[in-house]
């Protein structure tokens, strides 16, 4: 069921549900901490990890959610795209990494500890080779489980695409590379999606809302990037700066022609190859 709260008169509460990652964290910084007037709309935000916000999304938990595009196939009839807030990696991705060094062309044969099952990551890995076992392992124990050999590989997603190397792993495969390669396309991780329900006026007057929220971010970097450090999970700030910049960046202010085709191209080729079992009509508000 939708999750409401108690209205205060002439306030109307926008569930607002993302993940405790600083990426994130930048990107609502300007509605997390009140420094944005919002028209009588008061945003209520909870954090939960990706995997956990697919699977509400698919119940309509929250009024707006951070999802994997994915998840997304899904949910379309419930949620319409925001048409900002997405991370898109041009040219770099999630990684798969491995213990000792081993060949892309071997995937098929390996067990993969993954993040999640609706995770774009899975998906993009899917699409490059569907034959390999898995096994759904939360995303940030994935480097542990490599590093134990309990599995052959792993695909990595948020901060450890930047440090696994440090940890003594090997690179495979940059899903993000790959798939630049093959479509001339940025790889869609994930957006922000909202509620049909709420109607076409409040849905434009909530997204033009949350677009303030990421400019006055990127306005204000480095208080934005200060406030996001609290969800960098022991990163250095250098690093945590890094990771902000690849997964917040000009596609995030706007898909643009080429982001949305790029969307609409993960989707389609995940029908094609039977991943996703229906085509998915991907809309975006305004």
């Amino acid at each position: 069921m939708p999750q409401t709260t108690e209205p205060t008169p002439g306030i109307r509460t926008i569930t607002v549900a993302h993940s405790p990652d600083s990426d994130d964290a930048f990107m609502f910084y300007g509605l997390a901490t009140n420094k944005l007037v919002t028209e009588g709309l008061k945003f209520e935000h909870t954090l939960k990890d990706i995997q956990s916000l697919n699977e509400d999304a698919k119940n309509g938990v929250f009024d707006v959610t951070a999802i994997s595009f994915h998840a997304y196939a899904y949910v379309a009839d419930k949620y319409a795209l925001l048409p900002h807030g997405a991370s898109i990696g041009d040219k770099y991705g999630p990684i798969v990494v491995s213990k000792e060094p081993r060949n892309a062309a071997d995937i098929g044969s390996m067990k993969i500890a993954v993040p999640g099952e609706m995770t774009s990551a899975y998906l993009a890995l899917r699409l490059y080779n569907k034959d390999f076992e898995h096994v759904v392992i939360p995303f940030d124990e994935i480097i542990d489980e490599v590093k134990s050999g309990r599995v052959d590989a792993g695909l990595l997603i948020h901060e450890g695409q930047l440090f696994y190397n440090q940890m003594g792993l090997d690179k495979v495969l940059d899903l993000g590379e790959w798939w630049h390669e093959k479509t001339g396309l940025p790889l869609p991780m994930g957006g922000n999606v909202i509620r049909r329900d709420l109607g076409k006026e409040m849905m434009e007057k909530v997204s033009k809302h949350l677009h303030a929220s990421i400019v006055y971010s990127m306005d204000n970097r480095e208080d934005a990037l200060a406030y996001a450090m609290q969800f960098a999970r022991d990163m250095e700030p250098a690093l945590a700066d890094r990771f902000v910049a690849m997964w917040v960046n000009d596609l995030t202010l706007d898909y643009g022609d080429r982001g949305r085709e790029a969307v609409k191209r993960l989707l389609a080729e995940g029908h094609k190859a039977g991943i996703i079992p229906h085509k998915v009509k991907v809309d975006f508000v305004g």
